[in-house]
């Protein structure tokens, strides 16, 4: 019997749940939005609130804290340098829960979790957010030198053309 436990375990052992948490807080920290059911985004919401707010801290100890539960150098790393430091005015409600209604094969009501200020509510709200500058892929074209540049190359064909027609002249006096 559940008396006097509140606590939602999905039908799970304690470990299995927090495995299964500590993976959606991965993947939430690393992609920024997850879909997932409603009642585990509930559960997420207060393990990922917990692990932002120790990336606001900083600390070697936090960090430490924050791996011990996570367990993925990749998206502790993130947390601390990228994730983190976005909240540091906040005190509270890093991430948002929008309910996207029921899931068609099994009816389970379904809904995204998003930190706020992800790149995902920005286009939700309709501004841009700010674009990764990435190097275009090089072209085969060849590109046009400067005038300075044609100079020499024309100053180098003609002294190549004279040095040829000097050779032809010594090759003629030594035949004849």
């Amino acid at each position: 019997m559940r008396h006097n436990r509140d606590e939602k375990r999905f039908d799970m052992n304690v470990g299995h749940l927090r495995a299964v948490m500590a993976n959606m807080t991965n993947d939430l920290v690393l992609a920024g939005r997850i879909r997932t059911t409603t009642p585990r985004a509930k559960l997420l919401r207060r393990y990922a609130e917990r692990m932002i707010t120790l990336g606001k801290d900083g600390s070697v100890h936090a960090r430490r804290r924050a791996f011990a539960f996570m367990r993925n150098k990749i998206a502790v790393t993130r947390l601390f340098d990228a994730v983190a430091p976005q909240y540091t005015e906040r005190k509270g409600g890093y991430t948002r829960i929008i309910k996207l209604g029921a899931r068609p094969g099994d009816n389970a009501h379904m809904s995204f979790i998003e930190l706020v200020g992800s790149p995902q509510e920005a286009k939700a709200v309709g501004t841009k957010p700010a674009k990764k500058v990435s190097k275009p892929a090089p072209k085969k074209t060849t590109v046009k030198a400067s005038a300075g540049t044609e100079a020499k190359a024309a100053a180098k064909k003609t002294e190549k053309k004279a040095a040829g027609e000097a050779k032809t002249v010594k090759k003629k006096k030594a035949e004849a």
